[in-house]
């Protein structure tokens, strides 16, 4: 879902999601692109440092919680894109309808195909989070479609930029294909240069005929649009913390062998109450045998002799 903050690649996870990758000398302060700019920047810091981007931009994302932000998603850009077709004549926003190169309903579709299969709009549904976002994006697009403007540059912009990251970042760690199955969302086929068709996404806002009043409700609205990506976040992370831990590389889940035995995922979800144990612990209740400690020391020694020998 964190595909709301726009910026370059690199850095540490505060700056590695930014909305303005390079200074444009043609912009004024009362510009809508400078407004959105400086007016949702605390907006941005406070996303950036949620829990579930955080953990996201390390890797640390279960494919169960990916694949249900994608349906977050889904639920998301149906609702927005429904309402920019809606406006497409509309002067107040018509300069900003690029559904060849921006929508991602069909992307998102693949995706979720990929992820639940044919009859994945039978195993979604719309969370709570989401579907209060989803009625603001409606109410907006059928009662002040002037405000659709921070919604769309919210997202897409973000898109664009952050969201290349964190593609990265997913098909790394779920070990998704390359051919880029399940992250169709964030790749844009008929925008060739991303940092141009931004720059012309901000020059065409920036030549929207729009009071400073205006102006100033569209700020307030697309922090109004990050406070709701927000609570789709702690949503998801909340869901996170109760999914079971995943394999890893194929295998069982790894124990640091801290704590409880009965803690461990392995011993818990794969071996159960009587089980075996898990393999952590009996590796190291092995190792700690007289015998074996013998052996071990013996195979050191030899190996160690080895070593000098083929140094000398």
């Amino acid at each position: 879902m964190p595909s709301a903050m726009e910026g370059p690649e690199g850095g540490e996870d505060g700056d590695v999601l930014r909305y303005e990758e390079t200074e444009d000398n043609n912009v004024s302060p009362t510009d809508l692109s400078e407004l959105l700019k400086e007016g949702t920047k605390e907006s941005h810091d406070r996303a950036e440092n949620t829990q579930f981007v955080k953990d996201f931009l390390k890797g640390r994302i279960k494919k169960e919680l990916f694949k249900l932000a994608t349906v977050a998603l889904h639920f998301t850009y149906s609702a927005l894109e429904e309402e920019m077709d809606r406006n497409k004549d509309n002067p107040v926003f018509a300069p900003l309808y690029f559904p060849v190169e921006l929508h991602r309903r069909e992307a998102l579709a693949k995706d979720l195909k990929y992820f639940y299969g044919e009859d994945w709009k039978e195993k979604i549904q719309c969370s709570e989070a989401t579907q209060q976002y989803v009625d603001r994006i409606h109410h907006v697009g059928q009662y002040e479609p002037e405000l659709l403007v921070a919604h769309a540059y919210t997202r897409y912009m973000g898109d664009l930029s952050g969201g290349q990251v964190l593609k990265k970042v997913a098909q790394r760690a779920l070990k998704l294909p390359s051919t880029e199955e399940g992250i169709q969302f964030y790749v844009f086929e008929n925008v060739s240069n991303a940092q141009q068709f931004k720059q012309l996404y901000r020059a065409r806002m920036n030549a929207l005929d729009l009071d400073k009043n205006t102006k100033e409700r569209i700020v307030e609205e697309a922090n109004r649009a990050f406070r709701f990506n927000m609570q789709v976040f702690d949503e998801l992370d909340k869901i996170g913390r109760s999914l079971p831990e995943e394999a890893q590389d194929g295998g069982f889940p790894v124990h640091d062998g801290k704590g409880d035995i009965r803690k461990c995922p392995y011993y818990a979800d794969k071996l159960g109450a009587a089980g075996p144990g898990c393999p952590f612990h009996a590796a190291v209740g092995l190792a700690r045998q007289p015998l074996v400690q013998l052996v071990l020391a013996a195979c050191v020694a030899v190996a160690a002799g080895a070593a000098a020998w083929y140094i000398l």
